[in-house]
């Protein structure tokens, strides 16, 4: 019987499991050897009770969230994390580098209610082990298919190490930091193929820091290039505002 899959979202904009829906081709390397039994972007059931491999989408930001994960982690055998927003926390935990609380008064005025049940937010790490990641905003979804097809076959988590710059080197990339531009391929984990910047924007670190990357002298290297300890926190933070659960 092929393993049961189940795409589950929780706080994000959906972008990755929409990603999912652009697979075309790539999705039928993989259709034949599962059953997708639950896709909550595409699905009006319920989320089964059984199933094999759960892939998460989203931040954590809620409590009934952290049931959600709890769940999904005593059910399944298989955890992926997809996206950054459920990998590093992505955009959503920025909303935890301040007073949370406070933020709802900035948006909605004074006397506002606060949903109850909310909570800092945090990537799916925090909650649960998980066994496979794809980074990314959005995802990229031939990689997404390659750590599906891993799983289901039962090899092991091959995220990428290694820092950007590595890739730029060998595109033949000119260097935004050289040509006075903010860019953070200097730590942010590769596995993309540098696109952004192929494409002529800067590396905005959305697949999380690289844990090959010297932060020390990074900021070392920033500082010369004329950028200030509080720009870089700021670029840090646009997808890396969790930084203690990244990997």
């Amino acid at each position: 019987m092929a393993p049961r899959v189940v795409i589950i979202g929780l706080a994000s904009d959906f972008g990755c499991q929409v990603q999912v829906t652009n697979m075309e081709d790539h999705l039928l390397d993989v259709l034949g050897l599962m059953d997708l039994a639950y896709w909550q972007l595409a699905s009006s059931g319920h989320l089964p009770d059984e199933y094999d491999v759960a892939v998460i989408e989203g931040a954590v930001t809620t409590a009934e969230h952290v049931e959600t994960l709890r769940r999904a982690r005593q059910t399944a055998a298989v955890v992926i994390a997809l996206g950054s927003c459920a990998v590093t926390g992505g955009i959503p935990a920025l909303a935890g580098t301040a007073d949370f609380d406070s933020r709802y008064g900035v948006v909605y005025g004074d006397g506002v209610q606060v949903a109850p049940g909310r909570q800092s937010p945090m990537p799916i790490s925090s909650v649960i082990s998980v066994d496979y990641h794809v980074p990314g905003c959005p995802i990229d979804p031939s990689e997404f298919v390659g750590v599906l097809s891993r799983a289901l076959m039962g090899l092991k988590d091959n995220m990428p190490q290694d820092p950007m710059c590595a890739i730029c080197k060998t595109k033949e990339n000119v260097c935004f930091l050289d040509r006075g531009y903010a860019c953070l391929g200097l730590v942010t984990r590769t596995g993309c193929g540098a696109k952004c910047v192929s494409l002529g924007r800067p590396c905005s670190g959305c697949r999380g820091i690289s844990p090959e990357a010297n932060i020390a002298a990074a900021r070392t290297v920033y500082a010369d290039k004329g950028f200030s300890p509080l720009e870089l926190d700021r670029l840090f933070d646009l997808y890396n505002a969790a930084r203690e659960a990244v990997l």
